[in-house]
């Protein structure tokens, strides 16, 4: 990735496009203020601009043409987002109103900002780590209050903060090793044990970290859980029951469902993705059979597998297959139609599966509240313990997993010696420790890292 020269002027729509109240026209970089004034005219003439303070006018094109009745910010470096110069131009909302203001401030030499180059600069300036540039996004796409209490604890530094705390412990002893390396004569004697004092704490406090990635990626990608079933047994009702609406076509024929229907449903803090798929029996054609796959791969994928067994008729081979198949996953066992007289008894599955029984009526609404705990249960156990330092990113977890395998190697050095440590692969694996963690700071990234992570970003931010 070429890095966007901090010279220019950029400039773009930072509101979601569409008719609304309010749109806003960003500018940042050295030439904002100057095109600013030249297609602003406000109401009352002011001899100077203060920052941080709004002004009534109207944005007007070269021709003399009134645009629209805005207000206008100057944000003067470098207190601002970027720590540049910064003019936001808030108008009305509207497909033609901000592309004409776009254009006008694009004409004046701006240039068109590239997705997420604001929150680039704001990095790039020093302002914030990539942990937090990261949250900005985390806090614009949070679909619960959890998930935005963590992107908010994110967006503040909480993460950040831990990991250059750990950081600059690691390279406390890489400085120790290496000074006992240059200068064996002046520098104090370094003891494998003293050296194994500081991993341990660090490891420690890294192991905490990983330790919080399961429920922080549930916050952040939310819960894909999978209904699954033989034909008829309910899963498209039981769909519509927990969404409590009509998303998924309900009739009496068994193999209505062909593809795979997502709808998404808050529970005990989390986003739960409800996933209806086709029933489980040998296809009748090539359509349900492509379903059926479909069905398959989304099992593989899911987090925790809704399996619907059809209370008013006994146990097939089919269902103690499947269930024999989710042997050791999260999953949970649903008894449906209990409103109708019961067939399949719990007593007949305690044989068939170890998996939760909870018996319910998608029809009546029978057992739905019980099934919502158990699936809270099952996915958080005892709940969730919401932390800004949670971490909630792939990313960030595989390079804390890899800084912890190069801590491993490096103790592994310090037990295995027989006289003295070797102390330069000591140091070659702190240093390799200490790059993983820079890599999710910012300290140490590469510019391919930055390009895959701001494309994800809009324009505006």
């Amino acid at each position: 990735m070429t890095q966007p020269d901090p010279a220019d002027t950029i400039a773009a729509i930072s509101t979601p496009p569409g008719e609304a109240g309010l749109g806003i026209v960003r500018l940042s970089g050295p030439r904002a203020v100057a095109i600013a004034r030249k297609i602003f005219r406000p109401h009352r003439p002011h001899a100077s601009w203060r920052s941080h303070q709004l002004y009534l006018g109207q944005i007007i094109d070269p021709q003399g043409e009134i645009i629209d009745e805005v207000l206008l910010s100057w944000m003067k470096a470098p207190h601002t987002y970027t720590r540049q110069d910064v003019v936001e131009i808030n108008c009305h909302s509207g497909y033609g109103v901000l592309a004409r203001l776009l254009s006008l401030v694009l004409d004046q030499g701006a240039r068109l900002a590239q997705p997420g180059e604001f929150t680039l600069r704001a990095f790039l300036s020093g302002r914030i780590d990539l942990t937090q540039a990261e949250a900005v996004l985390e806090v614009i796409r949070a679909r619960t209050d959890a998930s935005l209490q963590v992107a908010a604890g994110h967006l503040q530094g909480s993460l950040g903060r831990s990991l250059v705390q750990i950081r600059e412990a690691l390279l406390d002893l890489l400085a120790r090793v290496e000074a006992a390396l240059d200068f064996p004569e002046e520098a104090e004697e370094l003891s494998p044990e003293t050296l194994k004092e500081g991993l341990a704490a660090q490891t420690g406090a890294l192991q905490r970290l990983t330790a919080t990635y399961r429920e922080g990626r549930l916050l952040r990608e939310g819960l894909l859980t999978v209904i699954a079933g033989r034909p008829n047994a309910g899963k498209s009702s039981l769909l519509n029951r927990l969404l409590d609406l009509d998303r998924a076509i309900v009739t009496e024929i068994p193999g209505t469902t062909r593809d795979l229907i997502e709808e998404v449903i808050t529970l005990g803090g989390i986003m739960v993705r409800l996933s209806d798929t086709a029933g489980l029996r040998p296809a009748r054609d090539r359509l349900e059979e492509l379903g059926i796959q479909r069905t398959r791969a989304r099992l593989a994928q899911a987090d925790l597998v809704l399996y619907l067994l059809d209370g008013s008729a006994p146990l097939s081979r089919e269902d103690r297959e499947a269930l024999e198949e989710l042997a050791g996953r999260r999953a949970l066992a649903v008894i449906n139609k209990v409103d109708l007289p019961l067939v399949l008894q719990e007593t007949d599955l305690q044989g068939a599966t170890s998996l939760p029984l909870v018996p319910i009526s998608a029809l009546t609404g029978q057992g739905i509240e019980a099934l919502k705990q158990a699936i809270v249960d099952l996915a958080l156990g005892g709940g969730l313990k919401l932390t800004g330092e949670m971490v909630t990113q792939a990313r960030h977890q595989q390079h804390l997993e890899n800084c912890l395998a190069y801590l491993a190697q490096t103790r592994g050095l310090l037990v295995d010696c027989h006289e003295a440590p070797a102390w330069e692969l000591v140091a070659l694996e702190l240093r390799e420790a200490i790059r993983e963690l820079g890599e999710i700071t910012g300290q140490e990234v590469g510019d391919e890292v930055l390009e895959r992570i701001f494309s994800e970003f809009c324009l505006g931010k």
